[in-house]
């Protein structure tokens, strides 16, 4: 559980109080990789460029054959000792991601994919704050936005989570992944990735810890990272399918009803998340 040593200071400019609190909380961010030269300068540097720096930063490689270990080993000294990485095969994207939970000691875990990177550089500021708050929550999330590969100024759409609720997973509905922050205890309580699950074993995960266990969720209204369109999840018609698979097993596994009607009208919802 993170400490916090709270300040009550005068603010001039409003004329009002505002209360500050010094936050002791250590983040965990994980980025797992493979051959992802082409991208992953774009996302260490936006982790560096966080104002808070309470966190530790895991690069999980599944022996890439690109200069991407190269990137790594240039990049880790910048960290100065906040980096911890590994190269060796796995079994995908998700076992990687299991093996940075595994080396995780942070009080909270964030994912943070090497196509995508922040938006801003106060996205673990806002973690830390949220999750040490007298109230706060188990997990937090927020909303994400996608960009054109080769233009990273053009948005292609914008994945708010602020409709998102417990109910709405039985619809296929999930938080913005890529904005969430979990405590670690969670993890460790209720279980990782499930890796037989082929593109949505973080959906799986997520039915299991929000609605199955009912862990405590806040929405933050805020653009946590910006993705590159064409990734795993987001590569047409046959991802579609992949995930439609993949999800209504998740649901057997997990013994959450299935409503065919208000499954497939999340369909027509996302229509209007394209600009």
């Amino acid at each position: 559980m993170a400490r916090s040593l709270v300040v009550c200071i005068s603010s001039s400019a409003e004329d009002e109080k505002w209360l500050f609190t010094f936050i002791l909380m250590k983040i965990s961010v994980i980025t797992a990789t493979y051959n992802s030269a082409h991208t992953l300068r774009d996302t260490m540097e936006s982790v560096l460029r966080q104002g808070y720096t309470d966190y530790e930063y895991i690069v999980v490689d599944g022996a890439s054959k690109d200069a991407t270990v190269d990137i790594i080993r240039e990049y880790e000294p910048r960290f100065g000792g906040r980096m911890r990485w590994v190269s060796e095969p796995d079994k995908g994207i998700y076992d990687a991601m299991n093996k940075g939970l595994a080396m995780a000691t942070g009080d909270a875990v964030g994912l943070l994919n090497s196509d995508d990177f922040y938006t801003s550089d106060d996205i673990l500021k806002t973690v830390a704050r949220e999750l040490s708050a007298p109230d706060a929550p188990d997990a937090i999330y927020g909303d994400v936005h996608y960009v054109n590969d080769e233009d990273l100024t053009k948005q292609v759409r914008y994945y708010s989570s602020k409709r998102f609720t417990r109910k709405r997973m039985r619809m296929g509905y999930m938080p913005a992944h890529p904005s969430l922050y979990v405590r670690r205890e969670c993890y460790e309580k209720y279980g990782t990735f499930d890796t037989s699950y082929r593109v949505a074993a973080d959906f799986e995960n997520l039915l299991r810890l929000i609605y199955v266990n009912n862990i405590r969720m806040r929405y933050i209204e805020k653009d946590f990272v910006t993705m590159r369109m064409g990734g795993a999840s987001s590569s047409g018609l046959q991802s579609y399918k992949r995930i439609m698979k993949d999800h209504f097993r998740a649901f057997r596994k997990n013994n959450v009803p299935l409503n065919y009607v208000l499954y497939f009208w999340r369909y027509v919802e996302k229509l209007f998340e394209f600009v």
